[in-house]
């Protein structure tokens, strides 16, 4: 009998734990959940949720030595999935109500307001990357779920390799998933993106077997 692919599921303070858990297990996963960052950094494969404000997330991480943690992973090469805020720590900086927070920093650049009317940006939209790329194979034309106002604006400090997807909001863009060798991340909620994201998990959590 196989055993399914054991993911740790990094409980800081910040994200809905409880649904993600739920989704990695239909994903296929056994799910380990813990804020101990030791044994985070020496797992397989590992999920970084986050909601709320980018300054709290981050003051969050740090305080458990999750930021260090997620640095080493990807220095070397540790399978990462980071939801939500989880996917925008990873960037160099937070610019929320004129307050700049010092991100994870793996990649450069910021997140900032998304540059549309109404906000949030909440509901069903679609992602736009390159034919060939992960997340053309995972979602397609397919609708996932957000619930946000802040995003990467750019994928500046992105490497040049990386599969990086794009959603619009009312006429302007931001960054919402990156693939970058070991680390996945997405703006949109996997958890919450039904069937679609579901098999977004499959994928990922397959890739750790």
């Amino acid at each position: 009998m196989n055993r399914r692919p054991q993911v740790v599921l990094f409980d800081y303070g910040s994200g809905n734990v409880h649904s993600a858990a739920k989704a990695l297990a239909l994903a296929g996963a056994e799910v380990v959940q813990t804020s101990d960052a030791r044994v985070a950094a020496e797992a397989r494969a590992v999920v970084v949720p986050g909601v709320g404000a980018y300054a709290a997330c981050m003051e969050q991480l740090e305080a458990v030595g999750g930021a260090e943690m997620i640095r080493l992973r990807y220095a070397l090469g540790g399978a990462t999935l980071g939801i939500c805020v989880g996917h925008q720590v990873m960037f160099g900086a937070g610019l929320e109500h004129g307050l700049r927070a010092p991100g994870v920093g793996v990649w450069g650049g910021e997140v900032a307001q998304l540059e549309s009317p109404r906000l949030p940006h909440m509901g069903w939209n679609t992602l736009l990357s390159e034919p060939d790329s992960w997340w053309a194979e995972a979602v397609g034309d397919a609708r996932v779920y957000f619930v946000h106002s802040y995003a990467a604006l750019t994928a500046e400090g992105v490497p040049a390799g990386a599969d990086v997807a794009w959603t619009g909001h009312q006429g302007h863009r931001f960054v919402s998933a990156v693939r970058d060798g070991s680390f996945t991340t997405t703006q949109f909620h996997p958890e919450k993106s039904g069937p679609v994201g579901i098999e977004v998990l499959r994928r990922w959590v397959a890739e750790t077997a």
